[in-house]
C-alpha cells in the first residue's frame, strides 16, 4: 500500500525524471513559458520554485545551489540577472499553470506553466486600471460632466454657421446641374420615343 506517498514518479526512474525535471526548468527559465502535461507541470512546480526563490539573493553559494539543479550555465545566468530581480518583490507563487485541454494522441490533460511576473499576453496592469476607474471613476466623471455641458451651449453659433455652408453649395451645384439637364433634354428630345407620341 502508499498510504501518505503523495510524490510522483512520472513513471520514470530517479536519474530520468531528475534529468527532465531539471532540462524543463531551463526551458522554462529561458523561454518564459512551456507546454507540458499536467502532472509533469505540477512536479515542475515545486521542482523550480525553490531556485527561483533563491534568485533573489544573488551570492555565489546560491548560484552553486542552483546549478546543481539546474546543471545549465546559461540558465543559471539567465535565472539571476533576469528572474531574481523581476521577481524581488514576490513572495511565493512565481509560477502559475494553464490547463489547455487534451492532447489529441493519447488523450492527456495539457496545460500551459508560465512564469508569472514574464506574462505579456494578459497583464494585471489593466485590471487594476479598470477598477480604478469604475471606483474612482464615478466621481472625477460627474464633475467635469457639469463643465463640458456648460461649453457645448456656448459652441452652439459655431454650428449655425456649419449648417450654413452645406446650403450654398447645394444652391452653387443647383445651376450647374440644370445647365446638364437642358442639354440632355435638347438630345433627347429628338430621340426619345415620348416626344413622339406627344407629337
Amino acid at each position: 500500500m502508499r498510504h501518505g506517498k503523495k510524490f510522483n514518479h512520472l513513471g520514470r526512474k530517479t536519474a530520468h525524471r531528475k534529468a527532465m525535471l531539471s532540462n524543463m526548468s531551463c526551458s522554462l527559465i529561458e523561454h518564459k513559458r512551456i507546454t507540458t502535461t499536467v502532472a509533469k507541470a505540477k512536479a515542475l512546480k515545486k521542482y523550480v520554485e525553490p531556485l527561483v526563490n533563491r534568485s533573489k539573493d544573488d551570492s555565489t553559494h546560491n548560484r552553486r545551489v542552483c546549478f546543481r539543479y539546474l546543471a545549465s550555465k546559461d540558465a543559471v545566468t539567465e535565472l539571476f540577472r533576469e528572474v531574481g530581480p523581476k521577481v524581488a518583490n514576490r513572495d511565493g507563487g512565481y509560477t502559475r499553470v494553464i490547463r489547455t485541454g487534451n492532447r489529441l494522441g493519447d488523450n492527456a490533460e495539457m496545460c500551459m506553466i508560465e512564469l508569472v511576473d514574464f506574462n505579456e499576453i494578459y497583464g494585471k496592469d489593466e485590471k487594476k486600471k479598470t477598477r480604478r476607474s469604475r471606483r474612482g471613476g464615478a466621481t472625477a466623471v460627474s464633475k467635469p460632466e457639469s463643465a463640458p455641458a456648460e461649453e457645448v451651449v456656448a459652441e452652439a453659433p459655431a454650428e449655425e454657421v456649419v449648417a450654413e455652408a452645406p446650403a450654398e453649395e447645394v444652391v452653387a451645384e443647383a445651376p450647374a446641374s440644370e445647365d446638364v439637364t437642358e442639354s440632355s433634354n435638347d438630345d433627347t428630345e429628338t430621340d426619345s420615343p415620348e416626344e413622339k407620341k406627344e407629337d
